[in-house]
């Protein structure tokens, strides 16, 4: 479908030139940070740097495009896009460089992302939301490679969300739907799964999405040839382009260094996405590199001469240069004087930046050399302690780790010795490493009041007459409360909205609430997850529904990457409470019943991992979520939605504490550990241990991250001496890590009588039917015999060997 370029509203010459004139300046003060920011990498006070340089005017352009409200999605070359929005000044730039951990001058991260990697300010100090829609938005960047396409459909969904869906408050969200999530990524990338899911779904749902493709044919080393078939993604993806009959995309091809050209591009792509919610694809073709990829090579060993000249040539600095000169917008000397000035105060900002990296590690210095003096005078190991205080002398920038290191070091000749001189010394190391280390490790998650953490727990109530009901019954009717309670919340999943998911926990929901909050969509699970972090990221309260636990790791990346991060990388500043609802465990074939839970722990560190035994317990866990904003995981019980449980009275209100294990039969004899649908097992196996006089106390883990922090399990471990962890991971999984909090942080092996042991699943995944099952994973003979096996160790005569 042709669209007629749009034109400028009249304005005067004046004011032409003046918008003209600061965009020049921009794109060349923006480039004279990464010629700058390069130096610094190669001098060694930076670690590593990548750059936007060779990708100024569309930048520029996309800015122009830019509202209040819209947000970014974008990768590691975009600082000119930034600049140009005033969200990235030139000395911002250099902090980011040097990894400053002071957010007020490293607004991006604190120096937890390494420069390149932007984002805007969401959240306010006390943990509500800024009004964004009075702002120009930016998602945090991740560095993988199409990781932000993702999230770029969820922020684009958002606006659809906003403008069809009655009765939540918007205020400080959306104006009516009218905002567009901008996309950027690098040729190369385009070749990366993530882009053509994304890319698919958004065609599908229509959507005000507009994706940049920043052209500069190559990746890294490697030529468009060998990335994209026929070199041109534009050509390849025609078949997107929407017609008369068919919803799909709007597609224009423009040259990065046409100006004029890239202005209407963009202006055209905004007006379609916003009226029309019609995606949008920008392919910006004919842009250069003129550093290389990065700092970690040179792009002189993998192009010849005739491309680096042609880059050169095609520069798209020098080209809309010449377009000023040519049009007479402004004379040779105009341009000279504001290149001059852009030097000039790039190269002030980069010595202020530097200065001001330096400042408290120069004080910490002082105050430690000092200490180190007065440490050396009264101790007999004078001479090594004065080595170290003429080492911390010498350095002449130092860093945090010279500090650590130097003060750590210095204790080390001083042990056995008591003085005011190492007591002074002990307390400034201890002071220090613990400032620092909040600098690196605070928000993992939330420590604002409403954390999920201390969301109160609520027993579910029960009539003397209450019903038994299928466990799904009571999932379904609790998110039916969830959702008539919270109207900005929405679930969507593979068949989560017309049947009501495959297990009918959302049955007959679609109904009630409508298409767009019960969704169904396709068979792609990494933008499912996509969705959901950017419809959080913009105020919504999404559950995004993987169909089985095993499918949730097409969308591992996208989780452990963007989501379990997002708090941490922008340092409580952004945030996306999105619950992923999935299903696993205990099911009978390869495929359908994955346990890789000591996976999910680790990957997903910054998210909670629940794992309810029944579907109350399920319900619970949402309810306490949804009163909290933050990410989590809750697995239900595959093998749970037909078994009955009684169904409460206060459905939608009742709430399972997270962070909190529950002991589900008393015992003296032995721990018994587990959760999920295995802990049905270890129930019913507990009851016949009692016959042979083996009283074993039962306790759920339920919540794996985080796990039991009351230290339940160890009050139980003192009372029994011993400790047993049954779980249907493989070897050395999730069973290795609750050993790891038990036994280590938990300090439950000062009561042990035996040796803490676990009872896992083979090395292997689980195989089919239910003779694979049995032996694949712990059965109840398994576990009757483990833990009669470790009663008969510590009791021989009364417990005889079993077999």
């Amino acid at each position: 479908m042709k669209t007629d370029a749009k034109q400028n509203s009249e304005i005067s010459f004046d004011d032409f030139q003046s918008q003209i004139l600061n965009d020049y300046r921009v794109a060349v003060m923006s480039r004279e940070c990464s010629l700058l920011g390069r130096r610094e990498v190669l001098t060694g006070k930076a670690k590593f740097g990548i750059f936007g340089d060779g990708k100024e005017l569309p930048q520029l352009a996309m800015a122009r495009a830019f509202q209040n409200g819209d947000f970014r999605s974008g990768y590691y070359r975009d600082q000119t896009f930034m600049m140009a929005l005033g969200h990235l000044n030139p000395k911002g730039f250099f902090h980011g460089l040097y990894a400053t951990t002071d957010i007020e001058k490293e607004p991006m991260s604190a120096g937890r992302q390494m420069g390149g990697h932007f984002v805007t300010h969401s959240i306010n100090e006390d943990g509500t939301w800024k009004d964004l829609i009075k702002q120009k938005n930016s998602s945090a960047d991740i560095s993988c490679t199409a990781g932000q396409m993702p999230r770029l459909l969820g922020l684009a969904q958002a606006s659809k969300i906003y403008r069809h869906v009655h009765g939540m408050d918007s205020s400080k969200f959306s104006n009516n739907g009218n905002e567009v999530a901008w996309g950027t990524i690098g040729n190369a990338s385009t070749s990366e799964g993530h882009f053509f899911e994304a890319l698919n779904a958004a065609g599908v749902m229509q959507v005000p999405m507009v994706i940049s493709v920043w052209d500069d044919a190559y990746g890294i080393s490697v030529p468009a040839k060998y990335h994209t078939t026929k070199s041109d993604i534009s050509e390849v993806l025609k078949g997107f382009q929407r017609d008369e009959k068919h919803d799909g995309y709007e597609i224009f091809k423009v040259k990065g260094w046409d100006y004029t050209a890239l202005i209407h591009a963009y202006e055209n792509a905004s007006d379609i996405a916003r009226e029309k919610h019609v995606p949008v694809l920008i392919h910006v073709t004919e842009l250069t590199q003129p550093q290389g990829h990065s700092t970690s090579g040179s792009h002189e060993r993998y192009k010849s001469a005739e491309r680096l000249e042609w880059e050169r040539e095609h520069d798209c600095n020098k080209k809309f240069r010449e377009w000023i000169l040519d049009n007479n917008i402004a004379t040779e000397e105009v341009l000279k004087e504001i290149e001059k000035g852009c030097k000039q105060e790039v190269r002030h900002a980069k010595k202020e930046a530097w200065t001001e990296f330096l400042a408290p590690h120069r004080k910490h210095k002082t105050e430690l050399v000092q200490l180190l003096s007065k440490l050396a005078a009264a101790t007999p190991n004078r001479v090594f302690v004065t080595k170290i205080m003429n080492d911390l002398i010498s350095i002449e920038e130092p860093i945090k780790r010279d500090l650590a290191a130097n003060g750590r070091k210095a204790l080390r000749y001083v042990i056995g010795e008591d003085s005011p001189e190492k007591q002074a010394l002990q307390q400034w190391v201890n002071t220090f490493m613990a400032n620092s280390q909040q600098k690196y490790s605070s928000e993992l998650y939330s420590t604002q009041d409403n954390n999920a953490i201390s969301i109160p727990m609520v027993k579910p109530t029960y009539l003397d007459d209450a019903a038994m009901v299928d466990g799904r019954m009571i999932l379904r009717d609790n998110f039916d409360k969830l959702f008539e309670k919270y109207p900005e919340a929405l679930i969507f999943g593979e068949d989560t909205g017309n049947i009501g998911d495959v297990n009918q926990g959302l049955e007959g929901l679609q109904e009630k609430y409508g298409e767009l909050r019960i969704a169904d969509t396709g068979i792609r699970e990494a933008t499912i997850v996509g969705q959901g972090i950017g419809l959080a990221m913009r105020g919504l309260r999404p559950i995004a529904e993987i169909q089985y636990l095993d499918y949730i790791m097409y969308g591992l990346q996208t989780l452990s990457d963007d989501l379990a991060t997002l708090r941490y990388r922008t340092v409580g500043k952004q945030i996306a409470p999105l619950i992923i609802r999935t299903r696993g465990h205990r099911l009978e074939g390869i495929w359908h019943s994955g346990s890789q839970m000591g996976g999910l722990i680790h990957f997903l560190r910054g998210m909670y991992i629940l794992a309810p035994r029944n579907m109350t317990q399920a319900a619970g866990f949402y309810n306490s979520l949804m009163k909290s904003h933050e990410p989590a995981l809750v697995i239900e019980s595959l093998n749970g939605y037909r078994l009955k449980e009684r169904k409460p009275q206060n459905l939608g209100e009742f709430c399972t504490p997270i962070g909190v294990v529950e002991t589900i039969k008393p015992g003296t004899d032995i721990t018994v550990l587990s959760y999920g649908s295995t802990l049905r097992l270890v129930t019913q196996v507990a009851k016949e241990l009692q016959q042979v006089g083996i009283d074993v106390e039962v306790i759920d883990a339920q919540s794996l991250l985080p796990f039991d922090i009351n230290h339940d399990v160890v009050k139980s471990v003192q009372k029994t001496n011993r400790l047993l962890i049954i779980d249907e991971d493989v070897p050395g999984g999730c069973s290795s890590y609750l050993m790891q909090e038990i036994i280590e942080k938990q300090g439950a092996y000062q009561y042990l009588d035996s040796e803490p042991q676990t009872l896992t699943a083979k090395p292997h995944r689980p195989a089919y039917a239910t003779d694979g099952d049995y032996f694949s994973k712990p059965s109840e003979e398994d576990i009757f015999e483990k833990i009669y096996d470790i009663m008969h160790e510590s009791n021989p005569e009364t417990y005889p060997e079993l077999r």
